[in-house]
């Protein structure tokens, strides 16, 4: 039921509702960046066999995500209302001139942020925006979400003084072998029938007048005076928004030379900024916002630490 209803997002980047915290340190817990594309890379497998060590090179698929750095627009203060959840009760925000910004929203004209005098709150969140300028996509609208900090209250006040209106790089929040959840949009397949959407059989030429439908509806699926909305009907299928737990972050690079292959990736282009490889595919086509965040479950058996890398392939893509 978790994938009711199946419509189309309201966004093209994920709507993040909790965040997973780092109560020790300091720090964003979470970053953003544009799917490039896949490729694989050679790492040395040191797993034991029969008790012995054995160096074998190994292949791991991977895919590509742009992290150009991202900008602290604002500071957002929660209030715990009972009932009601939270509310927000103030925002404090920078004073940015930034004309990509400007066509997103409407930007203050006050001073600097004041953040000596915040009010009585329970909760704080930071709004950031990204910088797709910067990438070879041809975008330059930012998208702008809220992502939350690490570490006690007042460290997290400390944390938006120091770095509201500055950039913030992805290696200061991950690094290599750190675990992720994924979130963002998938691939929109527009409207499709049942036996696409759904998996629905492909009946027999002599069963009715169509093979295509769901069958008959007759019965239990309409004995409440209405079309029960579960029977596998046609309707838009994709642009959904999807959420992947416990993705390997195998790479963290700043040298995109390291990764480019002849002619560039496929729909994208070639890599200007910090990157990360993530183990496996991530949904949603290339230059599509995918957003990282420290994960709600982290599973034991992932590994620790980070492969060693031998070799990355540079082969051409557009084959």
């Amino acid at each position: 039921m978790q994938y009711w209803p199946r419509k189309r997002a309201q966004r093209p980047y994920a709507r993040v509702r909790y965040h997973k915290r780092d109560s020790k340190t300091a720090r964003l817990c979470g970053f953003a960046g544009y799917k490039v594309g896949m490729t694989h890379v050679t790492t040395l497998d040191e797993s034991k066999t029969k008790g012995k060590q054995k160096n074998l090179d190994k292949l791991i698929p991977v895919t590509v995500v742009e992290c150009p750095p991202l900008k602290i627009l604002a500071a957002r203060f929660y209030k715990n209302e009972g009932l009601e959840g939270l509310r927000v009760v103030s925002e404090t925000r920078a004073k940015v001139n930034d004309k990509n910004l400007k066509r997103k929203i409407r930007l203050s004209k006050k001073s600097e942020a004041n953040l000596e005098s915040t009010p009585e709150y329970d909760d704080m969140t930071i709004v950031v925006y990204t910088q797709p300028s910067l990438t070879g996509t041809g975008k330059k609208m930012p998208e702008i979400f809220e992502m939350v900090v690490g570490g006690s209250k007042d460290d997290q006040l400390n944390f938006v003084k120091e770095n509201i209106g500055k950039e913030v790089t992805l290696k200061e929040v991950f690094k290599d072998g750190d675990v992720v959840d994924v979130h963002g949009i998938t691939k929109g397949k527009g409207y499709q029938g049942p036996v696409k959407r759904f998996g629905v059989d492909i009946r027999h030429h002599k069963s009715e007048k169509t093979k295509r439908g769901p069958g008959s509806l007759a019965g239990g699926w309409k004995a409440q005076g209405h079309m029960m909305y579960r029977v596998a009907h046609a309707g838009q299928m994709g642009y959904h928004q999807r959420t992947e737990y416990n993705k390997w972050i195998v790479k963290v690079g700043d040298e995109p030379e390291n990764i480019n292959p002849e002619g560039g990736f496929v729909r994208y282009g070639r890599v200007k900024n910090p990157y990360m490889l993530i183990k496996g595919s991530v949904f949603g086509p290339a230059k599509r916002l995918v957003r990282f965040n420290l994960p709600l479950r982290p599973n034991r058996r992932t590994p620790k630490a980070a492969p060693k890398i031998q070799h990355v392939s540079l082969d051409s893509k557009q084959k």
